[in-house]
């Protein structure tokens, strides 16, 4: 079992959210995640980890069925109460989805990965219940933001202390191992954290390298997967004729 964001977690990340500087950065994620996805409108997608449901809203306005997963009953609350009923919701693990294979066109693992377990059988999970293209987003452990995260988790008592980050590369690989050579793109956003929200947003759409630097806070991995089908062995029965002219002994 992975790290499960307790009651007080929920309730600071909550806070955490409604700062302007981090709505700023999430903002470019979730543009990121959207043109990276390119979601077909009446088309399902799984958002693996849904947490308080900050993906939820903009995945709905998409015109797209959506479903929401996470291990975090607090986490839940607060994301039913931000969609009500437009959203199904489970209790579960990303290591253990309760979903028949190719249930979703659409699969995402926004910041989920962290704090998964077993990150390579959650990637497994998402491409068994996905049969279109998944979505991996993850707090690039090569950035600036990414350092500081890590150097602040050995001394301050944060839930980051319970992250696993990753690179670019590492997620790349998981893949390759999972559901082989398929087409894989990445892309970043948030490459100075530093600087304010305008400035950051306005830098960064209008310059293409800084999308495909590998040293962006936040990284987008779209995966196009190759459908997977379940097959069943039935018997044929056959009883060959007998030829002409033959004799029973």
């Amino acid at each position: 079992m992975g790290y499960v964001f307790d009651f007080k977690d929920a309730v600071a990340y909550e806070k955490w959210f409604e700062k302007r500087q981090n709505r700023f950065a999430f903002d470019m994620e979730t543009r990121l995640m959207l043109k990276m996805l390119n979601p077909m409108r009446g088309a399902s997608v799984i958002d693996i980890g849904c947490g308080i449901g900050a993906n939820l809203l903009p995945l709905l306005e998409s015109g797209i069925e959506v479903t929401g997963v996470d291990p975090s009953p607090y986490m839940i609350d607060i994301a039913q109460k931000k969609v009500g009923n437009r959203v199904d919701f489970h209790r579960c693990f990303a290591e253990d989805l309760p979903f028949e294979d190719n249930s979703f066109n659409y699969a995402c693992l926004i910041t989920t990965l962290e704090f998964s377990e077993d990150p390579v059988k959650a990637i497994e999970e998402a491409c068994r219940v996905a049969k279109d293209k998944l979505f991996i987003g993850i707090l690039n452990k090569h950035a600036i933001k990414g350092i500081q995260i890590r150097v602040r988790g050995m001394f301050t008592e944060t839930v980051y202390k319970h992250a696993n980050l990753f690179s670019i590369w590492e997620i790349k690989q998981i893949i390759r191992d999972t559901v082989g050579k398929v087409p894989v793109s990445w892309k970043t956003v948030y490459h100075l954290p530093s600087v304010s929200g305008k400035l950051i947003s306005s830098i960064e759409e209008h310059s293409g390298l800084a999308r495909v630097s590998p040293f962006g806070s936040f990284a987008g991995i779209a995966v196009t997967l190759v459908p997977k089908y379940k097959t069943k062995s039935i018997p044929v029965f056959y009883r060959p004729e007998r030829a002409i002219g033959a004799t029973e002994s």
